[in-house]
């Protein structure tokens, strides 16, 4: 089915010159348009925007970014800069834009074209690497749900959006789903609309639809009853930043779920490729949470239009009304029951499981650059 969809993201010559072209995930589910982006603060917005959302996608947006920076001769430098700080929370982005910067500096001394065309190279070995690390997730975490959960029947509660559209591949915690799905093992998939933006209902289950899911979307509030009523077996999230001491940032939402879970026994899993994981930030305390505007919350969506108060829509509160609207919010790794990478899984989440998670990503980097093992 992949293969049919609309690219979420790819980078191509077109008779102006190099682009990335984005699927516009804020015209979702109402339209598959695409957005052809020319240059970096055209990409910037994009992703400020949520045009293009999602931790390991936005790493590889940063890689094509910066790929498009040094084909067009605009300073790499800076372009790496802008991107890197276009959504502070999401580690990949930053990651995906200085590992393509490395790639270019290494390559300079060769002239500009060689040095543009190994950012392109590192860029597309980006997406690659990421496609992979989705395939590796999903066979991980669907071993772990057969222990967690033995029997099949799963009936699984998600959170915002986690397939093919924040992924190289198949997502992140979609993927495991959809490796549950695939196996005849999921009996009903639960969709949190995700507010105020709306990613599980407008996008999750457009995912879900695609791939002949059995889903229902519910009111976030909802989730509460779903849980009291013994209707969900495991709740499987994302991330955007994991950090070295397991705890976890994801959309904002995600903390009173993992606080459900743990109050009804339910298993509680993180998907997220390792390089999602921030050794640098010690504590979730550390993690930088980005502050969207008010007019997210206070603004409905317009006729035809994708998040809330992009269309100008209706009022949702009064005029001039205060808005706390955190993107994400922060469980901390003891209300997690596995965080599941594609280097393998913790569970228990401790520092010292999450460092071994690290370990074994540079070991596997080393063996690639040494020709070898294929990262």
């Amino acid at each position: 089915m992949a293969d049919e969809c609309v690219p979420v993201i790819r980078y191509e010559e077109s008779s102006e010159g190099p682009v990335v072209v984005l699927l516009d995930q804020t015209r979702l589910p109402v339209e598959e348009a695409e957005l052809v982006c020319a240059d970096v603060p055209a990409l910037v917005a994009a992703i400020r925007s949520l045009a293009v959302r999602g931790a390991p996608v936005l790493g590889v947006a940063g890689g094509y970014g910066v790929a498009l920076a040094a084909a067009r001769r605009f300073d790499v430098a800076e372009a790496a800069e802008q991107l890197a700080h276009a959504r502070p929370t999401a580690v990949n982005l930053a990651y995906g834009a200085r590992r393509v910067e490395a790639a270019y500096r290494e390559a300079a001394g060769g002239g500009a074209a060689h040095a543009a065309a190994r950012a392109l190279a590192a860029a597309r070995e980006l997406h690659r690497e990421d496609a992979e690390a989705s395939a590796r997730m999903a066979g991980h975490g669907r071993e772990l749900l057969a222990g967690l959960v033995p029997g099949g029947g799963l009936r699984i509660l998600t959170h915002c959006n986690t397939g093919r559209l924040v992924s190289g591949g198949e997502g992140t915690a979609l993927a495991v789903v959809k490796a549950v799905h695939r196996a005849g093992e999921l009996r009903r998939l639960w969709v949190g609309e995700t507010r105020p933006l709306l990613q599980g209902s407008r996008l999750t289950a457009y995912e879900a639809a695609e791939a002949g899911m059995a889903y229902s979307v519910l009111a976030d509030g909802a989730a509460g009853s779903l849980f009291a009523a013994g209707e969900v077996d495991a709740v499987l999230v994302g991330a955007d930043r994991i950090a070295a001491d397991g705890s976890v940032a994801n959309k904002v939402g995600t903390y009173p779920l993992a606080v459900l879970a743990g109050h009804h026994g339910v298993p509680f899993v993180v998907v997220a490729p390792v390089t999602t994981i921030d050794p640098d930030t010690e504590t979730g305390s550390g993690i930088e949470v980005e502050q969207r505007a008010a007019h997210e919350v206070t603004v409905g969506p317009g006729p035809g239009s994708g998040p809330a108060g992009a269309g100008g829509g209706p009022a949702l509160a009064p005029v001039g009304a205060h808005a706390y609207n955190p993107a994400f919010d922060v469980t901390p790794s003891a209300l997690v029951t596995a965080v599941v990478t594609d280097e393998g899984t913790a569970s228990p989440v401790t520092a010292a499981g999450i460092a071994e998670l690290c370990s074994t990503s540079r070991k596997r980097a080393s063996r690639s650059a040494n020709g070898m093992m294929k990262a």
